[in-house]
């Protein structure tokens, strides 16, 4: 059987606004037949994680535009954004770069 992970997930730049002000989260995910991808995860984040204006975290099934998403500090668009298998022990960090003036 499959054992569950602990990811940890960092929410920066404003972004931890929208999570009650928590910058990071350990998260054990719940084990599924497939391997954890960062589409899925999103859904997850939204439905558990996520405290307020989801509109502002996420657009459509990714994270709007104005996020940065890195995954072990690797931007995601060299790891295949949504379609990147979670491996074990990774740290996803969200940064948010839409700022008041």
């Amino acid at each position: 059987s499959k054992i569950s992970v602990v990811h940890c997930f960092y929410f920066r730049g404003g972004a931890e606004l929208l999570f009650d002000g928590v910058k990071k989260h350990q998260v054990t995910l719940p084990c599924q037949p497939e391997p954890w991808d960062i589409r899925n995860l999103l859904k997850w984040i939204k439905q558990n994680l996520l405290k307020e204006r989801p509109e502002l975290f996420m657009q459509g099934e990714s994270v709007r535009p104005g996020i940065l998403v890195l995954i072990n500090n690797a931007d995601w668009e060299l790891m295949g954004e949504l379609d990147y298998k979670l491996q074990d022990q990774d740290n996803v960090l969200f940064i948010s770069t839409l700022h008041g003036g």
